[in-house]
């Protein structure tokens, strides 16, 4: 199929709305080039979290940027072809995507890039979610071979609440863990971290048991009326460690996350189950599945209740490059 050139002005937007992918403590660790009719992804090594040395959640959260990205253009009447690691000698040169006219733009298409401006990390607790058996089977359906993914049981949350709690034990004395928490959720720079709005306190996060513990915030205490998290636990892992398994799980994700968006289910994103020897080998144990990469807790919210704002993103200039 012949490729047509996109204006640059339709990759601009296209590109902003993709950077609205979720990123191990919103490092954004991506970095784009649009050249000669192509756009290229790269990994943006200034941006990596030090506790992240293997660039792991790195490369899955470049991968959901990939993923975000071919939706937005998707809903702008293009299909992205991409070419995944095709410099062998560059691998932090991601991918480089081509685009052709899509024959006709759907109200799926257009309601799936919404839910990239509607979606956010919500850390308080959930209800949980309705017709769940429904929505299980189009979850397993757009992630497709791209990831494994595992629904866990009820019974299986007491494990991964005493797996978080072995993650935090292991990590008490970590230093250089908690002062990176520490600027992640700290005001230095604006334009990414964790703002204290999307934080919680002790007790919100006691709620909800399994998450990360992130530096306690203060403030009235929100949704009283879930006095437990009651989320299904989605897993994520892939098939084999390699750098491309973990890009695709990163699409994976974002795939995962925008279609339980779409159907008006809460998301949190929950890595440091895997961060951790001990707490992975649970996760393992509970999936049977040797590389497990991400869970997503998805749940309810009560009605009416006020959508909180969106996190801060890089300014396009800082994250896309134009060549002529």
């Amino acid at each position: 199929m012949q490729r047509t050139k996109v204006a640059t002005s339709v990759l601009k937007d296209a590109v902003q709305s993709a950077c609205r992918a979720p990123s191990i403590h919103n490092s954004q660790p991506w970095r784009w080039i649009a050249d000669s009719g192509a756009l290229e992804l790269h990994l943006d090594a200034s941006r990596l979290v030090r506790t992240d040395s293997s660039g792991r959640q790195a490369l899955i959260s470049c991968g959901a940027v990939l993923d975000h990205l071919r939706v937005t253009m998707a809903a702008a009447g293009w299909t992205a072809n991409v070419d995944r690691y095709p410099n062998p000698n560059n691998h932090h040169h991601l991918a480089t995507i081509h685009f052709t006219p899509l024959d006709y733009v759907t109200d799926g298409h257009r309601r799936r890039a919404q839910a990239i401006r509607l979606r956010r990390t919500d850390r308080l607790p959930f209800a949980a979610p309705v017709e769940w058996s429904s929505f299980e089977p189009e979850l397993l359906r757009v992630v497709g071979d791209t990831a494994i993914v595992d629904v866990l049981d009820d019974d299986d949350r007491p494990a991964l609440v005493k797996a978080a709690a072995l993650t935090e034990d292991a990590r008490l004395y970590d230093s250089v863990y908690h002062a990176e928490l520490d600027w992640w959720t700290s005001s230095f720079d604006p334009t990414v971290g964790i703002p204290h709005s999307a934080l919680t306190t002790a007790a919100e996060t006691d709620r909800v048991a399994l998450g990360r513990r992130f530096p306690v915030t203060h403030h009235q205490e929100q949704r009283d009326e879930v006095p437990e998290d009651h989320s299904r636990i989605v897993v994520l892992s892939t098939y084999d460690d390699t750098h491309l398994d973990l890009l695709g799980c990163g699409e994976a994700l974002s795939a995962a996350l925008l279609s339980a968006t779409m159907i008006g289910l809460a998301t949190c994103t929950l890595t440091h189950l895997t961060e951790v020897a001990a707490a992975a080998t649970t996760v393992r144990s509970l999936t049977g599945h040797e590389f497990p990469q991400v869970l997503i807790r998805m749940g309810r919210t009560p009605a009416g209740e006020p959508v909180p704002p969106p996190t801060p993103r890089r300014p396009l200039a800082e994250v896309l490059t134009i060549n002529d």
